[in-house]
């Protein structure tokens, strides 16, 4: 599907659904965590967080969620690794406060140093939050190994040691490089009225275009052999996380990677589910999940294991890797596969919210966006030739990452407990 595009260059997507009364705006911005410097390290989710604090227009917090909450609108933003995105959802006739308000947030917001001070205490929280919930901490642990060296290994939200550090003129500036209109990418989803152009024209297509260059990230090159991170705590349950390197957004096998961690482990159907969970009894969950970006990305197999039996859930979990490598995919498997992924697909974009970021998303990294059609129709190509091609590409263990949450006091520890 091909973008129209506001006069300052900004691409959006109007993606009208019937049978809904109600619609999304959302804006993606191309900043993440990646293009941080140590000193800066947390400052695009920081950034993130103080668009809500008050703008010209709405000076206080309150005036911004009151505006939303009288319409009963919904509206969050989040922060990826290389990407920020913000979002409002809202009855069509409020289509309208919607867009406006968004763009008032990324145009106009204050930045006050009261309400950096204040939030801080607040993203201190946050960290403190993820660090103590094993399931999500031990993802970071694994980026951290796997791309050790690289700012993709930073956890997002920053530390407590850079957070308190950080000086508001140097977020100012390092936000006006990078909230810029060739940058962003706007789409607005659902019931759509007439004048949804016009209002993106008014707002956002008044937008000026900087002369400040943002600066690119640093490639990661990064290939660490058998890198391991932990944390020691005294849990009955441990939590282990296998990581390999990955492909990138524009990888011609990317579709293939999404059919093997499907199959290996993306559903209740899959590979890892049945012999770690349904026949063994060793785990509540096991998935496998794949991470792409522009130059790289991270294949990764979590589970939640009874510390007493770890070795063992180890052991099961590389025999179904290695399998993959040995043994070709069956016809019935690898079409189950693909029919969860089409299905899956299906079923999202459904939700109009969902749709709009399918395409901005696309947009925001590949430069244009491809249909569902065009996505199932690769996905139906992948052969289980190539799922073992790719498993031999990916499957590297000299180049396996180990990540663990659980009663370790060394990395040898935690090495020998799940036998590699």
């Amino acid at each position: 599907m091909a973008p129209r595009a506001l006069k300052n260059g900004i691409p959006y997507y109007l993606l009208p659904s019937s049978g809904t009364e109600a619609a999304s705006v959302l804006v993606l911005v191309k900043v993440g965590s990646r293009y941080e410097t140590p000193e800066l390290s947390g400052a695009s989710h920081f950034i993130e967080h103080l668009m809500f604090k008050g703008t010209k227009k709405r000076p206080r917090p309150e005036h911004i969620s009151q505006a939303l909450d009288a319409v009963g609108a919904d509206y969050n933003a989040f922060t990826g690794k290389d990407l920020t995105g913000y979002w409002v959802k809202v009855p069509k006739s409020h289509l309208g406060l919607a867009i406006g308000l968004l763009h008032d947030m990324l145009h106009a917001s204050l930045f006050r140093a009261s309400d950096m001070k204040r939030e801080t205490k607040v993203i201190l929280e946050e960290i403190n939050m993820y660090h103590d919930n094993p399931m999500m901490h031990v993802e970071e642990l694994l980026e951290a190994a796997m791309f050790d060296g690289s700012t993709l290994g930073v956890e997002i939200a920053g530390t407590h040691e850079s957070m308190k550090a950080m000086k508001r003129a140097d977020v100012l500036r390092y936000r006006d490089r990078y909230y810029q209109p060739s940058r962003m990418v706007i789409a607005v989803a659902g019931a759509l009225p007439r004048d949804t152009a016009p209002l993106l024209r008014k707002t956002f297509g008044t937008l000026s275009r900087p002369d400040v260059q943002a600066d690119l990230f640093d490639r990661c090159d990064v290939r660490p052999l058998r890198p391991v991170r932990f944390q020691y705590k005294d849990t009955r349950q441990v939590q282990i996380a296998f990581g390999f390197p990955g492909v990138s957004y524009e990888d011609h096998q990317a579709p293939v990677v999404k059919v093997l961690s499907t199959l290996l482990g993306g559903y209740m159907s899959s590979r890892l589910f049945s012999s770690v969970r349904e026949k063994k009894g060793l785990c509540y969950f096991v998935r496998s999940s794949h991470s792409a970006y522009e130059d790289t990305g991270l294949f990764m197999i979590q589970s939640g294991l009874d510390r007493a039996r770890l070795a063992l859930a180890g052991k099961t979990i590389l025999a179904e890797v290695r399998k993959l490598k040995r043994e070709r995919v069956g016809g019935g498997e690898l079409r189950r596969a693909k029919d969860y992924l089409s299905g899956k697909l299906t079923l999202s974009l459904e939700d109009y919210s969902t749709r709009a970021e399918f395409f901005a998303r696309q947009h925001l990294f590949r430069g244009k966006a491809r249909s569902a059609e065009q996505v199932r129709e690769e996905i139906a190509c992948v052969t289980p030739a190539q799922i073992q091609a790719v498993a031999h590409r990916l499957f590297d263990e000299s180049r396996m990452g180990l990540a663990g949450i659980g009663p370790f006091r060394s990395k040898r520890a935690l090495q020998k407990a799940v036998l590699i």
